[in-house]
């Protein structure tokens, strides 16, 4: 019998988890799969993990790793996908907004062939307008930035094939963009287009600051094309403030106009000063990436990892490093 592994990231959730693992066990039962729930506590301050522990002493079904502080989204995921051992993995947030009701639906398409399964929103219900249109306006820049396509809509809600899991491993980079690492990854891709509810209960933990990061994560992940721009820019004005001083070279020698212009070289020095700024702060993005990098420290510490065995709760690899 085929097994599968349903990963879910969770971060102070306490009023969603139980409804979550009902609906999950509810639509999975009927199905011909042996599968686990592997809850991971993204350092929640609420009782989000005593919450998951009580559902791993309960069913043995369900796993609970507690990450030892908040790594973020993408890392949580990641390492949902480190410990994770089925023939297929799901990965899906816990606030409902991602339909327990579809995993069938992904195995489906699994069965057929395909590595990769990755749904599609084709709408949000409760989203503002400010929060889409940012993310159509993300994804235009991102697809127009860099080599890998990603699909507009997409989200972490994906069936991945045994293969993909252990292709996605080899990818160990601390600034995650993980629908660009799976878009990069190849495989046979196929799609579903949902609409996603609004969450069960509580609000977003994801604010204005993270979805910035997110975004710089994915265009300095997958491109090049700032740096090139801010070159291309320096180029552009250089030309330019190389015709301005012939100009005021020609002036001086052979004129006897008076050049008062300290309005215009004010004007000039702020403008060049900005777009030297910019340059360096394109540049900057990249330098602490690299920084980042060459460092090597592990991507997140386990706390905790709990699983009921042969009738008892127990504790492994306490401190785990994913490395």
């Amino acid at each position: 019998m085929k097994r599968l592994s349903i990963v879910v990231p969770v971060f102070n959730e306490e009023e969603n988890i139980e409804f979550f693992y009902q609906e999950v066990c509810k639509h999975m039962t009927p199905l011909s799969y042996v599968f686990e729930v592997i809850f991971v506590d993204d350092g929640s301050t609420d009782a989000t993990p005593a919450i998951l522990a009580r559902l791993a002493e309960e069913d043995c079904r369900v796993r609970a790793i507690i990450m030892a502080r908040n790594y973020g989204h993408q890392l949580a995921l990641t390492c949902g996908l480190d410990h994770a051992d089925g023939d297929a993995v799901v990965t899906m947030d816990g606030d409902m907004q991602h339909p327990p009701e579809l995993i069938p639906r992904l195995l489906e398409h699994w069965e057929n062939g395909y590595e990769i399964v990755q749904t599609i929103r084709a709408k949000t219900e409760g989203v503002s307008w400010f929060k889409t249109k940012t993310s159509e306006l993300f994804y235009k820049l991102i697809n127009s930035l860099s080599k890998v396509h990603i699909r507009e809509g997409g989200s972490d809600f994906r069936l991945l094939d045994r293969k993909a899991v252990m292709s996605f491993r080899l990818f160990r980079e601390k600034a995650r963009f993980i629908r660009g690492l799976i878009g990069a990854i190849g495989y046979r891709q196929t799609t579903v287009e949902f609409v996603a509810p609004r969450r069960h209960a509580g609000t977003s933990k994801f604010s204005l600051k993270k979805m910035i990061n997110f975004a710089l994560d994915g265009i300095t992940g997958y491109s090049t094309l700032p740096l090139r721009f801010a070159f291309y820019v320096g180029l552009v004005f250089a030309a330019i403030s190389f015709i301005v001083t012939m100009h005021v070279i020609y002036i001086k020698l052979f004129t006897q106009e008076a050049v008062p212009g300290w309005a215009t070289t004010t004007a000039s020095i702020a403008l060049l000063g900005g777009l030297q700024l910019l340059g360096l702060g394109i540049i900057g993005e990249y330098v602490g990436r690299i920084f980042e990098e060459v460092k090597q420290r592990p991507l997140y510490l386990v706390r905790a990892d709990l699983q009921t065995k042969d009738n008892k709760l127990i504790t492994k690899n306490d401190h785990w490093a994913g490395k």
